[in-house]
Order: C-alpha cells, then structure tokens, then sequence
C-alpha cells in the first residue's frame, strides 16, 4: 500500500465537545420528568420540555404529553409539569384551582430571579418606576418573568428598544438567563445615558453564566478543528446563538438537529478532524448519535480511491442517506 493510499484510508477524528449539552436546569427537569415516566405515569408538560425535537419525541415514548396553556384550561385530571423555563403565577393559579398535581421543575435559577423581579416590581410601583428585561419576546422563560409583574414588565431585544423606557421615572433591568452578556451591557449602557439626570438607573445581571461561558469555549473548539457540525433544536434561540459563535470562528460550521441532516459533501476535502458540539438543549446521546454517523460516512468515503468510478462515489451519497 502506497502512504497515498494509507492517508486515504485513516479513520477521521472526531471529538464530542465534553462542555456541551444539558445545563444544570434542563438535566434537574428532565430527571423530575423520567422519575415519574418509569412509574408508567401520563404527565402533561406545559410546552416542550426542551427546544429539541428528538428529546422531546424520546420522552413522548415514555408517556410524557405535551399541552399549551390553553389545553391546561381545558384539563380535568392528570399531573402537570412545569419546565425549567419557569411560569408565570397564572399558571400556578390555574393548576391549583382545578386541583391538578404539579410537578415544577422550574430552574432553581430562574425561580431565583423570578423572585428578584417581583420584588423589583412592587418596589416600583410604590416609586411609579418601571421594570425592564433583556429577553425575547414571547420566550418562556420571559413570559413566567413577565407574568411577576403583572406582565408590565418593558421587554428589550436590542439596544434601540431603550426608547421605550421613560427617561423621567427610575428604571430597574434584568435579563433572560440565558442571553449573551456583551449585548446586555451595551442595553444597560444605553439605559443609563437614555435616563435623565438624577433619575434612578439599576442594573442587574442576571444572566447565567454556566450557559454564557459556553460562548468563549466554543469558539476556541470550533477553531481547533477542519470542520464542525453543530447539533441544536431549531426552536432553541440558545442555540443559534452558539452556532453563529461557531460559525464566527470556523465557516465550515454546520448546523443539523438530527443525523439525518449530515451531508456527505461537507467532508470532500478530507478533513483531519471533525467537532461535534450543541447548544445547553441538546442531549449528549444525540450528539454520539452524529458522530457515530461521520465516523461512518467518512469511513466510507476514504475507501473509495481517487480513481474510483463517479458511480461510486454517488452509490456512497445514497448508501450513507440512509444509514
């Protein structure tokens, strides 16, 4: 065998980014959530449990249901789950008054903050003040945020959206856990040249840091390896977010939400290494689950020789859509 031929048939690298994956909450929910799965008890969770298709689908098999709030009204009986994004007090108002059971797994961090903000609140409104979060609109957890305040909370996407905040009346901000803390202190900033003089300005942090670390990491993953595929929930806004930190770093950044998404053509210049990475929603058992499949579609591809038949290398194409 020629070392031409030895450097075609060596098994590609790929490493399983040991930072990705569940966050502390999600694991704490999901834990809660088979608990009562393996007791073959039917449980109700009010929206997905995750932003991640295949996880939500692998617990459905189990017996978890998924409602909206609107089917919670309707519910005479069963058990109710509360994801780590948390709920607003309606919600609880609701399972009480229809004597459901509760399971709440809301973050033990978002309960926190939840607590903060309606302290901040009731401050306010004794000062005729406003409370203000950086999040996005409609997202759940800002929503159970939301809800402490009766829901007249100012909600901030972007720096620009400070206009909405009167300059003459004292203001107090915080954040959605888990978003990025650059865009945060350029909001908080802005706040606070937006105010009058004399007018009161407080900022709070709230952002989680086991979640907004993993922005640093990935990139220094992302840049260390040919190419990278990254493994999120397409309804996950964390996760795009860490795709774009990839993507900054490494262009051959790819994002899928399954195997089945993988491409055979992203590995045509043979790359050396591959990283497999995800957002704080994505379950490790997926992310092996891909790498499982670069390892074969690359194994494949590097038996094929450069003078192969092109008919092969589309057999290779088929063969490995389907695995």
């Amino acid at each position: 065998m020629s070392p031409s031929d030895n450097k075609n048939r060596q098994t590609l690298h790929v490493e399983i980014d040991d930072q990705s994956g569940f966050c502390f909450g999600v694991v704490r929910a999901i834990s809660k959530a088979e608990e009562k799965l393996e007791k073959n008890e039917t449980i109700f969770s009010l929206g997905d449990i995750v932003h991640n298709d295949m996880e939500v689908e692998r617990l459905q098999k189990k017996g978890m249901k998924t409602i909206n709030h609107h089917d919670l009204e309707q519910l005479e009986d069963g058990t109710v789950f509360f994801r780590a994004h948390g709920e607003p007090p309606e919600s609880y108002k609701t399972v009480k008054e229809k004597n459901l059971k509760l399971i709440d797994a809301t973050c033990p961090v978002v309960l926190r903050l939840q607590k903060k903000v309606q302290a901040a609140w009731e401050e306010m409104q004794e000062k005729r003040g406003q409370v203000a979060i950086f999040g996005k609109i409609g997202h759940a957890e800002v929503k159970g945020l939301s809800g402490q305040t009766n829901h007249e909370a100012i909600i901030l996407e972007k720096e620009e959206d400070v206009r909405l905040i009167d300059p003459a009346r004292p203001v107090i901000l915080f954040s959605q856990t888990t978003k990025n803390p650059v865009i945060f202190n350029n909001i908080a900033d802005a706040l606070k040249r937006h105010a009058m003089p004399g007018v009161e300005v407080r900022i709070h942090d709230t952002i989680c840091r086991q979640v907004s670390n993993r922005t640093p990491h990935l990139r220094d993953f992302a840049s260390k390896h040919d190419v990278v595929i990254f493994v999120g929930g397409v309804k996950s806004s964390n996760a795009q977010a860490l795709y774009e930190a990839c993507f900054s770093v490494n262009p051959q950044t790819h994002f899928i939400s399954s195997p089945d998404d993988l491409q055979p053509l992203w590995f045509t210049a043979r790359p050396k290494s591959t990283g497999v990475c995800g957002a704080t929603s994505t379950p490790l058992w997926l992310m092996e689950k891909v790498a499982e499949k670069i390892r074969m579609i690359t194994v494949l591809k590097r038996l094929l020789t450069p003078k192969s038949p092109k008919g092969d290398f589309f057999k290779l194409l088929i063969f490995s859509s389907s695995l």
